[in-house]
């Protein structure tokens, strides 16, 4: 049986929007200073968001999407390929044992 300690969880889709959207705004040289002036979202509001601690509603992605002069598809299809190699490598959790049942005879 796997040790609870080895069995890896999957990241949440928040993580893997922030990753994906820390990614492309490195890839560009911006800062999080520019990202969040150009998508009128606070520097710290962004920050949580692409460290996965913060949701991103439709519309914010979309200010920062704007902000980076990248597609939202784009992006959505980033984290649909990150999530797809994180569940590959899951370690998944082990089935029970069927319990036996106790017959008459």
């Amino acid at each position: 049986m796997t040790p609870v300690s080895d069995i890896t969880r999957p990241a949440l889709m928040r993580e893997h929007l922030g990753a994906a959207l820390r990614s492309e705004r490195v890839t560009q040289g911006k800062t999080l200073r520019d990202v969040s002036r150009r998508a009128g979202v606070s520097l710290g509001y962004l920050s949580e968001v692409e460290r996965g601690q913060k949701e991103a509603s439709s519309e914010l992605l979309a200010a920062i999407c704007g902000a980076l002069n990248v597609p939202m598809s784009h992006v959505i299809g980033d984290v649909a390929e990150r999530m797809a190699v994180t569940e590959r490598n899951i370690t998944p959790l082990p089935l029970r044992p069927p319990q036996a049942t106790a017959t008459a005879a």
